[in-house]
């Protein structure tokens, strides 16, 4: 799948070890082949270790867990930050639909054996909802194949910085809507390690004022389990 083209606004770059130092410019050649295989080594990996920090003007929500990019499927525990507990609980999800365990007490991590029963499925929706589109965008950062890294720069792709994250030195990239584009708004921010490795993406939502913020290796990985009846998008 080939990156969609990107708008010309980009966010501005976060501060602290996230972000380093700013400093626009066009992509060198190697910088272009490392943004054009980071999907890529998602894929490759199988899955990585998520953490989805959605925005909300209602207060955010943050989802930790584990995507499994082969199979097209994620899932974690959903979490309030800074609001009440009526959206807390399990979520297990593919590009189309999503699946929601409602619990008073969510854990801090999802229990590697999803519960067999108290699930309540529902269609992805493309518009409208933070969560869904955060949670689209998160499953969308994987391909089967490198992109076009002559096209990335045509398409607006840019060097926007430099530095650290969780530890790992970083080559901050905007690029196109990741995947489909579903529920993304502008350009995509990409923190990019030497081998092109992804370890955090920034994405606009076009349902909030606020990007979504997806940080990976924050926890272990945990293979990602199905439900009965779900059938996972490769």
């Amino acid at each position: 799948m080939v990156l969609a083209a990107a708008a010309a606004t980009a966010f501005v770059l976060a501060g602290g070890s996230g972000g380093g130092s700013t400093g626009r410019r066009a992509l060198t050649s190697d910088e272009a082949n490392r943004l054009a295989i980071t999907r890529f080594r998602n894929y490759q990996a199988g899955g990585r270790a998520v953490t989805i920090t959605v925005p909300s003007t209602a207060g955010g929500l943050v989802v930790t867990g584990s995507i499994d990019y082969r199979a097209g499927i994620g899932y974690g525990v959903v979490r309030g930050s800074g609001r009440d507990t009526s959206s807390d609980g399990l979520v297990e999800w593919t590009a189309g639909t999503v699946l929601v365990h409602p619990m008073a007490n969510a854990p801090a991590v999802a229990p590697a054996s999803p519960p067999s029963s108290g699930w309540y499925g529902r269609p992805l929706t493309s518009a409208g909802s933070s969560l869904d589109s955060s949670l689209a965008i998160a499953l969308s950062l994987g391909s089967d194949r490198p992109d076009n890294a002559e096209l990335l720069p045509q398409n607006g792709a840019v060097r926007v910085g430099q530095g650290t994250v969780h530890g790992h030195q970083v080559v901050v990239m905007t690029g196109p809507k990741s995947g489909s584009g579903q529920g993304t708004s502008g350009s995509v921010r990409y923190w990019v390690g030497a081998d092109g490795t992804m370890y955090r993406v920034r994405a606009g939502v076009a349902s909030e004022p606020a990007p979504v913020v997806i940080d990976f290796d924050t926890q272990k990985y945990v293979a990602v389990r199905p439900l009965p009846g779900v059938t996972p998008s490769p």
